[in-house]
């Protein structure tokens, strides 16, 4: 699934479509396709995971899911989910899921809570984090309403960074580990960008798909399915701290008068 800095960079590559007009839209999407044709690009957006193309009164939504993909001036897989012809190229968009929106989308989005956006807000993380103590934090970091943009990948290696377990839950961790975890989702995902376009991503993963703990020279930990989320996770034991919430006591409850056992009759005299 393509991450935030992924979604970046698509909107970087076809700015030479911005303030075109859509020749033509077909594919196998089952979305009006005619109402783009003839509408002019006014910009390309993005927000999260999501890619925004915004035209005249209406935003085509794109949503790459698990293995969507796209191509520029060439059509590389069969089947298009969505072509957009201009007179200077052409747009194709596969397995992917695509709305059109048409309401104003500076109100449907929240661009405070996109990582990749300069209207990024860490206190409002913050915020939204501190009412959900008991969320495991590898389900926090993937919390789209929260740290949009951040997938499985910048989870991983975000938690590595900062030395905490993924089943730590976020009330339990200290106030300074909390604010490394929301600093840190940003850094990682710009670090993300900057490598991605230099085509040395992997060659920077630390814990993502690793076997070795790069700190202590032991085997990282993989689970398959953690969380509500289900993602993979990548940790280590030494150096990625468990940090939970103390257990709530059982108190055994006194019961009622109603169900305390009735006193026997007085014996006749």
């Amino acid at each position: 699934m393509p991450e935030g800095p992924s979604i970046v960079i698509l909107k970087e590559q076809v700015a030479a479509f911005s303030g075109k007009l859509i020749l033509s839209a077909t594919g196998n999407t089952k979305v009006d396709k005619d109402i783009m044709t003839g509408q002019k690009v006014l910009a390309f957006s993005s927000w999260g995971k999501h890619f925004l193309i915004r035209l005249p009164g209406l935003t085509v939504r794109i949503h790459f899911l698990l293995f969507g993909s796209y191509s520029i001036n060439q059509q590389t897989k069969p089947n298009p989910r969505l072509h957009l012809k201009f007179e200077n190229g052409d747009l194709y968009f596969y397995t992917c899921s695509i709305k059109l929106l048409e309401e104003n989308i500076d109100e449907l989005y929240d661009w405070s809570a996109d990582v990749m956006n300069d209207a990024w807000d860490a206190k409002k993380a913050r915020k939204k984090l501190k009412t959900a103590p008991e969320t495991l934090v590898c389900d926090a970091l993937l919390d789209q309403a929260i740290f949009a943009g951040v997938g499985n990948i910048i989870k991983n290696e975000v938690l590595f960074r900062i030395r905490v377990h993924p089943e730590s839950q976020i009330g339990a961790l200290p106030p300074r580990k909390l604010t490394e975890m929301i600093n840190e989702a940003r850094n990682y995902s710009f670090d993300f960008l900057k490598w991605k376009k230099e085509f040395v991503l992997r060659a920077h993963w630390l814990a993502h798909t690793k076997t070795q703990c790069p700190r202590d020279h032991v085997p990282l930990i993989k689970v398959k399915h953690m969380g509500k989320a289900r993602r993979r996770a990548f940790y280590c034991e030494v150096c990625q701290k468990l940090y939970v919430l103390p257990r709530k006591k059982a108190t055994a409850a006194r019961p009622s008068r109603s169900s305390r056992p009735a006193k026997s009759p007085a014996r006749a005299k």
